[in-house]
């Protein structure tokens, strides 16, 4: 019998974000019993053509409407544009409406995270914007407690809203102890919450 999967979805520029996704996905498979589903989204262009290969070169697959279904949770990730989600990510989530209408996410937990140039370029209302569609598709969310250390002795990223990495302006610097802790522990409590509400859905609880 299968697992179920958590969708960890992000969206990456430079390298950053796919990082932190790849350590709350090692969080998540911390707990036994689900698995976790890396996905990204394609560019988008100011043209009408097509500009991104259809299946990318590397990295994770381009994420479906019908990994929303499928998924028990949800870990969604973006770089910083101007405090905000950048605009391909925002751009699938535009096009989520027959998700909302059918319900896909209701009931599901979720966790955001970011990765920005400056300390303070916007980490923690880019969280919160990413917050507001998944609110609306009906989603429970979650952050981090100051039960863990690292959010208190962190200078560089973390946030109660979810994990944050300062990346720096060149994109470059490398994912601090604090913060790959932090990822990790956002992951596996995403997944032990996600796996207890979906065990307890199945036995009609």
């Amino acid at each position: 019998m299968s697992q179920p999967d958590i969708l960890v979805l992000y969206y990456s520029r430079y390298g950053a974000t796919k990082d932190l996704a790849r350590l709350i996905a090692e969080g998540i498979e911390s707990v036994q019993g689900v698995n976790a589903r890396l996905r990204t989204v394609p560019a988008i262009s100011t043209v009408c053509e097509a500009t991104e290969v259809s299946v990318p070169q590397d990295g994770a697959p381009y994420v479906e409407y019908s990994d929303l279904q499928e998924c028990i949770g949800l870990a969604l990730g973006s770089p910083t544009r101007f405090g905000n989600m950048a605009a391909p990510m925002k751009y699938f989530w535009d096009g989520s409406s027959s998700e909302w209408m059918n319900g896909a996410l209701i009931g599901k937990p979720a966790c955001v995270f970011t990765s920005t140039g400056s300390m303070h370029g916007g980490q923690e209302s880019t969280l919160l914007t990413m917050m507001i569609p998944l609110f609306h598709h009906g989603m429970m969310l979650m952050g981090i407690p100051y039960s863990e250390p690292d959010l208190m002795s962190s200078n560089t990223g973390g946030s109660p809203y979810g994990v944050t990495h300062l990346a720096h302006a060149d994109g470059r610097a490398p994912i601090s102890l604090e913060e790959q802790r932090l990822a990790k522990a956002q992951g596996k409590r995403l997944a032990e919450t996600a796996l207890k509400l979906h065990l307890n859905k199945k036995q009609g609880i």
